[in-house]
């Protein structure tokens, strides 16, 4: 095994960090590769080159994969197939991030295939591999033999809530600071670093942070992160050149720099297509001016036909000095003349357009043009259950707030093929989707999942700006509580006979031409997200600081227009759009809302039609209640608010309830929500005897009751409504279906009774003479004995006790025991002896039980 050679550094200003290379042991076989390290974070990266140029290939083919592995977390991919798939956005953005800087790094003309692979090998949940990655990929290319014009130092810097920069944060620091900037560059001969890449963007915490006090990252404060983070860009070069002069350098391999056209090929496009390339390129519609741009190169083709046919390839030769021609044109217009392709000046804007609800059925939708770039924006609220799962290395498992960007070719006004988002339209998007997240509502605040969709309609120049601004309309439409509105806005940049030019509001022609893409997106107050990619060495600082500056009066304008359309949130969600309240119950009340088996969130779904979800949070429960009609809404949380807090029965009240449970001995009776009472069977039949309880009523049933009593415990004793049976007792002789005993056989019975000594008239005069509990229940455990003893003359007392009782034989606790007695026996028969508790059951349906009184 081939012996490691590790280099590392501790990162300056930073506690227990450290940035280490490591070559000569794995993947000897690769033209370069470096194991990179950061705490537990490693990844290893290898960079190869292809030995020959492919054939009739007009581009620099560099390719940059990352190869996210489960294992480096400790997990089990969750798909099917419990394998890797395609690769996740994490890993699409982060090869982006590299490609970026290490592209112009290349010689001009150098055309052989260069692939840079990353494989995660470890993932610490705690330091983020992609920064550690870029600085990877340029150590595996310095060592290669390949030609390459680095190293090139990356870094991670965060702005604290106390205005700090923090070198290489944790996934915690950055998630606790205000803003996070990603800058890769190359140090230069005198010492300073050239910035080549920027990727930079607001966090979620950063307006909590700012409306405590914390200092906004605005221009000012986005110059000064830039400036210190050379200091840790040089740090990482300096750890490259260490590792490059310790390990060495493979020998240099041999290519080809390929020549698009010859110098005669040049002179005889310029001697015959200057002037009308320049005509072509001076015209401001972007349809017109490629048509006529077209007919130029057509017109010079054809009169170099016969002047160049001994020349191989003549034809890709011509055409690729036209375009060079073309760039020379555009870019010594803007910086002698001032003037760009359609006519504007340098810091100028094209004509801008907003509106909203253009999509009727939409939760939200904005549309936003600036000059020939349309973007259409569409938000879709949807409950917590909506949110997208991530099954990746790092800590973060869930989003709730999504942004996806789609660029058909009708929007360039071309053909081609729709095979689902490639690259570009992944980074455009989650662009798009940093840009807003400092200033989306929190789940507490807002609780939708939010999924926004730019369908771009049409492009001349930066379409993932036009998003962002689309985005802001469609969430203002949508009644998305947005902090702020924000706009974007794409810059340029001429490098051109030594002189800097920034243009505001690029065409897709400039951006081509140019030398720099430079997108700034914010509030009128600060900046929530930047993207920076350059074609040359990189760039000093004052030029970008003047930049950004300039970037700021084209997003207040923006703004402005913007307003027109909508100046702030709608107070209310649309009516397409679904409802949705949450609020925290306490968790001693969750088994209340569900109810055994579900029972009582199932009958609040039921009843209202709205979707009730409780769940679980660390010291209360959270319940979200939705559906596309508030009212529906409001019912929901009216019953259960009323499960919280219930509501108290009143005596011969009435009210209209629904069975929700039935025993041999009645039917409990749910009358408020969280109050059920109990029916006996004695005052089912309106004056005649029931057999069985389910003879008269079934689940469900909507009965019409009065409340009799509430016992101590505040137990419910119900009757139907019509009933006076229990009212008459002196209303004389009556018949009935118990048999057609009349008043004087039941008290002829009874007084036999009395003659056997039974205890039972006795123990209900003791009763209402004001015994306590205590005794109650010592009598009632004789009294069960004594009815087994008797056997079948319980069956007979208990149809005389239903015949004739009078309103005063049932007040006070006595009115309870007409069916606890009963309910406790059929339990006793049933589980067996339930122990000195056993009477203290609550009884109904479940819905707003209480979780003290359930039986142990």
């Amino acid at each position: 095994m081939a012996e490691a050679i590790t280099v590392s550094a501790a990162v300056s200003g930073a506690e227990n960090k450290t940035l280490s290379f490591e070559a000569g042991r794995l993947a000897g076989q690769a033209d370069g590769a470096v194991v990179a390290r950061m705490g537990d974070t490693t990844i290893l990266v290898t960079a190869t080159a292809a030995r020959r140029v492919r054939e009739g290939i007009d581009f620099f083919p560099l390719t940059v994969d990352i190869e996210e592995r489960m294992y480096a977390a400790g997990k089990i991919p969750g798909s099917f197939f419990r394998r890797e798939g395609r690769a996740p956005e994490s890993a699409i953005l982060t090869c982006r991030l590299i490609d970026r800087p290490l592209r112009p790094s290349f010689p001009d003309g150098f055309r052989n295939e260069i692939h840079i692979v990353g494989t995660v090998l470890g993932a610490d949940q705690e330091n983020p591999y992609d920064v550690i990655a870029i600085n990877g990929a340029s150590a595996a290319l310095s060592i290669s033999g390949i030609p390459f014009a680095g190293p090139i130092g990356a870094v991670r810097v965060a702005h604290s809530a106390d205005g700090e920069w923090i070198p290489h944060p944790t996934y915690a620091e950055g998630a606790d600071s205000t803003f996070e900037m990603v800058v890769a560059g190359r140090v230069l001969d005198d010492g300073d670093v050239a910035i080549m890449m920027v990727e930079a963007n607001g966090t979620e915490a950063g307006w909590e942070h700012y409306s405590n006090g914390a200092p906004k990252v605005d221009e000012a404060a986005l110059a000064e992160g830039l400036e210190r983070s050379k200091e840790w860009i040089k740090e990482a070069v300096g750890l490259q050149r260490r590792l490059i002069a310790t390990a060495g350098v493979k020998p240099p391999m041999e290519y080809d720099l390929q020549v698009d056209y010859t110098p005669e090929v040049e002179a005889a496009v310029a001697e015959v297509g200057a002037d009308k390339l320049a005509a072509a390129m001076s015209i401001a519609d972007k349809t017109e001016r490629q048509e006529a741009e077209s007919q130029a190169k057509e017109e010079i083709a054809s009169a170099l036909a016969d002047r160049f046919t001994e020349l191989e390839g003549a034809d890709k030769q011509i055409s690729a000095a036209v375009r060079s021609l073309t760039k020379s044109i555009v870019r010594n217009r803007i910086v002698h003349d001032g003037v760009r392709i359609d006519g504007r000046a340098a810091a100028d804007l094209r004509p801008l357009g907003s509106d909203v609800g253009v999509v009727e059925t939409a939760h939200g939708s904005g549309l936003f043009e600036r000059g020939e770039t349309q973007v259409l924006n569409i938000t879709t609220l949807g409950t917590a259950r909506m949110d997208q799962m991530i099954d990746g290395i790092d800590p973060i498992d869930k989003k709730r707030y999504i942004h996806h960007y789609n660029f058909p070719p009708y929007s360039t006004g071309e053909t081609g093929f729709m095979r689902g988002p490639k690259r570009r339209e992944i980074g455009h998007g989650a662009l798009a989707e940093k840009a807003l997240v400092p200033v989306i509502p929190s789940m507490d605040e807002f609780p939708y999942t939010l999924r926004l969709v730019s369908e771009v309609l049409s492009s001349n120049g930066s379409t993932s700006m036009g998003s962002v601004c689309s985005s802001t309309l469609s969430l203002m439409d949508a009644g998305v509580p947005i902090k702020a509105p924000v706009a974007g806005i794409a810059m340029g940049l001429v490098f051109h006979e030594g002189r800097y030019t920034t243009l505001t509001d690029i065409l897709g022609a400039e951006d081509a031409f140019g030398d720099m893409d430079f997108k700034v997106a914010g509030t009128a107050d600060f900046v929530t997200a930047l993207q920076l990619d350059t074609k040359i060495d990189g760039l000093p600082a004052d030029v970008l600081a003047g930049a950004l500056n300039q970037a700021r009066d084209a997003r207040l304008k923006i703004l402005e227009v913007m307003a027109g359309a909508i100046n702030a949130p709608r107070d209310d969600v649309r009516p397409t759009a679904p409802k949705i309240i949450k609020f925290e119950i306490p968790l001693d009340k969750i088994g209340e809302v569900i109810g055994p088996k579900g029972k009582v969130i199932n009958t609040i779904q039921a009843e209202t039609g709205a979707e009730v979800n409780v769940d679980d949070a660390q010291d209360a429960g959270i319940v979200t209640i939705s559906s596309p009609d508030r009212d529906k809404v409001d019912e929901a949380e009216r019953q259960i608010r009323l499960i919280l807090d219930p509501p108290t029965a009143d005596v011969g009240e009435v009210y209209n309830g629904k069975v929700v449970n039935i025993t041999a001995f009645g039917a409990f009776v749910n009358i408020l929500p969280g109050r059920d009472g109990l029916v006996h069977i004695s005052k089912l039949g309106r004056g005649r005897r029931v057999e069985r309880v389910e003879d008269v009523v079934a689940l469900g049933d909507d009965l019409e009751v009065v409340v009799e009593d509430i016992d101590p415990n505040g137990k419910i004793s119900l009757k139907l409504t019509g009933d006076d049976s229990s009212d008459d007792r002196d209303s004389g002789p009556r018949s009935d279906d118990r048999g057609g005993r009349d008043r004087d056989d039941r008290r002829g019975r009874r007084d036999d009774r009395r003659d056997r000594g039974d205890r039972r008239d006795n123990r209900r005069s003791d009763d209402r003479g004001g015994r306590d509990r205590d005794d109650r229940r010592g009598r009632r455990d004789d009294r069960r004995d004594d009815r087994r003893d008797r056997g079948d003359r319980r069956d007979n007392r208990r149809s005389d006790d239903r015949g004739g009782r009078g309103r005063g034989d049932w007040e006070g606790p006595s009115q309870a025991a007409s069916f606890e007695d009963d309910f406790e026996s059929q339990l006793r028969d049933e589980f067996g002896d339930l122990g000195p508790s056993g009477g203290s059951h609550r009884r109904g349906g479940g819905r707003g039980r209480d979780r003290d009184r359930a039986p142990r």
